[in-house]
């Protein structure tokens, strides 16, 4: 890093960025051709993971199924300063690979980190999705009911390396 001054070393921190952001921007290459998106998430602290969800066909997905490698960004964005010439923000980069979910509770385990990390009321979402069924434990037709977190189409970020950087004048 060559602005050293402005570099996070504390882990701490970086994991207080991502948990304080609502979104981050993700690049991708396919071909030689780059690509970036900007996505709502849920850092899992834990897993040392990003979860995050998307439509189950497009542009994204074609380029994670040719190369599940991505760098990502999430800002906290405190403003340009007046009269300065200056911005005050704080980022974190993510280095990793993107993997698919299929099973039913870690989606659950997904969702609810996304719901908990972006809602202001989590609690009413978190209710309603735990005690949605699954299309395959009721008697009513499958036709006749919308299992949401069976077709939610959910990725996950496993994070390889992590690097931050601040304006010396924020403390997070």
């Amino acid at each position: 890093m060559r602005r050293t001054d402005k570099e996070i070393t504390d882990a701490s921190i970086l994991r207080k960025i991502l948990k304080s952001s609502s979104f981050m921007t993700v690049a991708m290459c396919k071909n030689n051709e780059p690509y970036m998106v900007s996505l709502s998430y849920g850092y899992d602290e834990t897993r040392n993971c990003i979860y995050f969800h998307c439509a189950t066909e497009g542009k994204k997905l074609d380029y994670l199924k040719a190369n599940n490698k991505v760098w990502a960004q999430a800002l906290l964005d405190y403003g340009y300063v007046q009269g300065e010439c200056d911005h005050r923000y704080a980022s974190v980069h993510v280095n990793g690979k993107v993997t698919f979910i299929e099973d039913r509770n870690e989606k659950l385990h997904a969702i609810a980190t996304m719901i908990n990390q972006l809602d202001k009321n989590p609690a009413k979402l978190l209710t309603k999705l735990k005690d949605e069924p699954a299309a395959t434990t009721t008697d009513k037709p499958v036709t006749a009911q919308v299992d949401r977190l069976g077709t939610a189409r959910i990725g996950r970020i496993d994070i390889e390396s992590m690097t931050g950087k601040k304006t010396k004048e924020l403390t997070i």
